[in-house]
């Protein structure tokens, strides 16, 4: 037989106090001594008693819950952002609901009206899609929202965000390769973020501009803005290295790491020589940066504090204090995957077949 869950008529009764007076106690009431309180308090956590949340939330409009929206469950970047999202929330004593978008702004909007039908106090959205009428929707439900690194151009005066300084991290990026001699640069970019791939793309090319190097069209490939269902984005870098280098580029500045390491697949495929022939450049500095070979040099996101912060800003935000959207710097981490170019002329020939079409060495990256 299931025990029955203990009520507050229970503590009342053990307590000899009212009903109201238990209520109070437990929402730690001012009306109701701190003796009373502390007693009461003992009391219930004696007998098993624990609260409603549903209860609690329908009389308090507070359900001590956030949802989170990620793109996609194995996407590299996101693993440190939703764990500082969660020490933060953890310190707040708040939980955290998780849910995926995979980059489509009305799966995103449906998730988020599943949140909110569950009464959640805030929502968090990494690598947000939300514009127009989205924002419009959203707006209507008044939510607390907070977007890290949003790719909607606007937003309503409810959608804060905090965001990496994708045009510095791209221009320093690129500086970087300019500083080892390169002057044939090439960008990889992801067309299913588009407004962090317009900027660091204008990154790129003005970094380009500022050394009198005027940057080529064909130095530049991006993945398809309609493709971003289950965007491999490591395929992506395969696919589209080998366009730039029959162009005759020394080095590559990716918009990601994964974009980065599929470029890094396709140089040992085709055996093109890394750093030697081609240096390659990404963004995020995700885990599996240093992993790869070579070790790939790449501009960190401050990925935790950008979990962080945006939890933060909900919790002013549900006390009513006034937010300002914040923009984080990166930083350059330099490794192995980046040198001066070589001395020689490019080799401009097409690229033949992929060395693993030809022997397989049973390596990896």
């Amino acid at each position: 037989m299931t025990q029955r869950a203990v009520s507050i008529q229970d503590i009342a009764r053990a307590a000899g106090v009212s009903h109201a007076t238990v209520s109070r106690a437990l929402r730690e009431s001012a009306l109701i001594s701190l003796d009373v309180r502390v007693r009461i308090q003992s009391l219930a956590r004696e007998m098993g008693y624990t609260p409603n949340a549903v209860a609690q939330s329908l009389q308090g409009r507070r359900t001590r819950a956030v949802g989170l929206i990620v793109t996609s469950i194995d996407d590299p970047f996101v693993g440190l952002v939703v764990r500082g999202i969660e020490e933060a929330a953890h310190q707040a004593d708040l939980s955290v609901f998780l849910s995926v978008s995979y980059n489509d702004p009305e799966r995103e909007m449906a998730v988020i009206e599943t949140f909110h039908r569950r009464r959640v106090d805030g929502i968090i959205s990494a690598a947000a899609q939300i514009s127009g009428p989205y924002a419009e929707r959203l707006a209507h439900m008044r939510v607390p929202t907070v977007l890290i690194n949003q790719q909607a151009e606007s937003a309503s005066e409810l959608l804060h965000s905090v965001n990496v300084d994708d045009y510095d991290g791209a221009r320093r990026a690129v500086g970087h390769l300019l500083d080892l001699g390169h002057r044939r640069i090439g960008y990889l970019g992801a067309g299913n973020r588009p407004r962090s791939n317009r900027r660091r793309l204008a990154g790129y090319r003005d970094a380009l501009l500022g050394a009198g190097i005027p940057p080529l069209d064909s130095w530049i490939r991006v993945s398809p803005a309609a493709d971003r269902f289950h965007t491999d984005d490591m395929s992506s870098g395969r696919t589209l290295l080998p366009p730039l280098v029959r162009e005759g580029v020394t080095a590559v500045f990716s918009y990601n790491d994964a974009i980065a390491i599929g470029a890094l697949l396709a140089c040992r495929e085709h055996r093109i020589a890394v750093p030697e022939q081609l240096s390659v450049i990404g963004f995020d500095d995700i885990e599996m940066a240093p992993c790869v070979t070579p070790p790939l040099t790449s501009m960190c996101q401050p990925r935790l504090e950008l979990g962080r912060l945006a939890l933060e800003m909900l919790l002013a935000l549900f006390a009513g204090r006034q937010v300002e959207d914040k923009i984080l710097t990166t930083g350059l981490v330099v490794r192995s995957s980046t040198s001066a170019p070589e001395t020689s002329a490019p080799d401009h020939r097409p690229l033949g077949e992929p060395a693993a079409c030809r022997a397989s060495s049973g390596e990896g990256v």
